[in-house]
């Protein structure tokens, strides 16, 4: 067993000047990153990662050990800056992308490449769910639900295509799990970043009891699992071999976070059900954290939260600025290219690519399904830029891409609302999007409230702090270390007049944009066969 923090750490001897390690391994890149106790990032290190390669159509993977190289990397990139001293550094913990999974052998090693949440390769699912559990779905309704799981469920599909792997694999961990194995030696994850097609209660935040059906389905035995445990509980402490490789202080307690997307709620400020945390990222979403269960679109489960016993309230748009990043490849090579010459950041001269046409689009309505979905939008969904007319140029479609996300974002605020009973009154927005005002300003023209930006963009990073800083015991709660570590930053108010128009297109032209269009969207599929 590993050390407990408090053998390691003793609460009095903390004080303000300390530091906090995270590592922030998400699709992008990796970050490592150093926090004071007051939630000022003191220094940072960045590594672009590849996001995947693919060996098939569809399939999205990366080597594990790709990961462990980069966070190396990233620690060493660190340790050059004189603004960091290991010796100040009191715990670390980590926070990555979710629902990415790892194979290891008896000795800890890969089998095989890491299976990215991007990944679109499915199981075999001809066998139908037989016994009680099969019947009660059937009655229920839930059929197409549970055979969408069992068809994305990675575990599956290495039983059956790869059986020698499967055969081989001790440990069946989410990328969370394998990096804090090579940090500790210990093979212990934070129930704060169990998200993906595992065996695990969502509702009761542990790993499901034997009789449910999910253990049929995944084929995973508990011994392949992970040991569970609270965000700010112990995971352990970094290793000689570690911290030989890394450079992080060997013996360093290191803390449970929580996925990304968890640990940017807790670092945006967010710790009521009426805060709403938007992620302007890879994936859009908006979440609340709540100490109640509560399923934002039936049968689809809340994830675990960053602080424990509490659950994330979550409606997400798949590959949410996806279209933003698409658009700048596509259309806006002008605006880098001139970013470059003037030596500033290109996200300047696409705020000014929006702000050169005026709220609405010129009528220009965009519907962000890029992606299809199980049920809101359905597995028929496309997405849609409906209005256009010979006054439009890429600046209307920038602000129509824009505008549209965050439509379907209010769509989630009103989902949550509704199944939560609790009425929305702040929000805070992170991710790279965050830190285009205008996007920002339109956020809050479409949300009708003001919009509050946290004081740091590493909002996911700093969340991890937060569970680490409450790990040590200088904070002895997390509602004491929130209110300590985030603060406000810019604050954007609605327009009146712009907020009223907007208002308009999303209920009279937004929200029915998908009911008319779904026939369509079937009528293409069965013609196209795309999507699958």
């Amino acid at each position: 067993m590993s050390q407990s923090v408090s053998e390691v750490v003793s609460a009095a001897s903390l004080d303000l000047s300390d530091h906090i390690l995270t590592i922030d391994n998400g699709t992008q890149s990796l970050r490592a990153l150093v926090f004071d106790l007051k939630g000022t990032l003191i220094a940072k290190a960045k590594v672009p990662l590849e996001a995947y390669f693919s060996k098939h159509p569809g399939w999205a993977e990366q080597y594990p050990e790709y990961y462990w190289k980069s966070l190396s990397q990233a620690c060493q990139q660190l340790w050059q800056n004189p603004a960091v001293d290991k010796a100040r550094i009191k715990s670390m913990a980590i926070t990555t992308q979710r629902g990415t999974v790892v194979n290891l052998d008896k000795n800890g090693q890969p089998l095989r490449p890491a299976i990215i949440w991007l990944d679109q390769r499915k199981a075999d699912i001809s066998e139908p769910v037989r016994g009680l559990w099969g019947s009660a779905f059937k009655v229920l309704g839930l059929t197409d639900t549970i055979n969408t799981f069992r068809a994305k469920t990675q575990s599956r599909w290495i039983q059956q295509q790869q059986p020698e792997v499967w055969s081989k694999t001790a440990k069946y961990l989410l990328l969370s799990g394998y990096l804090n194995y090579k940090l500790t030696g210990e093979y212990r994850d934070s129930i704060g970043s169990q998200v993906g097609y595992i065996p695990f209660d969502y509702k009761r935040l542990k790993w499901a009891a034997s009789w449910d059906w999910k253990w049929a389905t995944c084929g995973v035995k508990p011994e392949q699992l992970p040991e569970l445990v609270d965000p700010g509980a112990s995971i352990g402490s970094v290793t000689s071999e570690a911290a030989e490789f890394t450079g992080i202080p060997e013996g360093l307690p290191v803390i449970a976070a929580a996925s990304d997307k968890a640990c940017e709620i807790i670092g945006s400020g967010g710790i009521a059900p009426n805060i709403a945390c938007l992620s302007f990222g890879t994936t859009a979403t908006i979440n609340t954290i709540n100490e109640k269960y509560v399923e934002t679109i039936p049968m689809i489960p809340p994830y675990a939260a960053a602080i424990p016993n509490a659950f994330s309230t979550e409606v997400m748009i798949y590959r949410g600025f996806w279209m933003v990043s698409w658009f700048k490849k596509q259309f806006g090579l002008r605006e880098i290219n001139v970013a470059k010459e003037r030596g500033i950041e290109p996200e300047q001269l696409f705020d000014e690519l929006v702000n050169s046409v005026p709220p609405g689009s010129m009528g220009l309505m965009l519907q962000p399904y890029w992606t299809p979905g199980l049920k809101n939008p359905g597995p028929d969904a496309k997405g849609a830029i409906i209005g256009f007319g010979d006054v439009h140029n890429r600046a209307h479609i920038y602000r129509a891409i824009l505008e549209g996300i965050v439509y379907g974002l209010k769509e989630g605020r009103e989902r949550i609302e509704k199944r939560s009973k609790i009425k929305i009154s702040q929000v805070r927005v992170a991710g790279g999007g965050s830190q285009s005002n205008a996007a920002m300003q339109i956020t809050a023209d479409i949300f009708g409230i003001p919009v509050e930006r946290p004081h740091t963009y590493e909002t996911s990073g700093l969340g991890a702090a937060i569970d680490a800083a409450v790990g040590i015991g200088y904070y002895k709660s997390f509602d004491q270390a929130i209110a300590n570590m985030t603060h406000v930053g810019d604050i954007f108010y609605p327009n009146k007049p712009t907020q009223d128009m907007y208002q308009r297109l999303y209920k009279e032209v937004y929200l029915k944009m998908y009911k008319q269009l779904q026939p369509l969207y079937k009528s293409i599929r069965d013609i196209t066969g795309y999507p699958e």
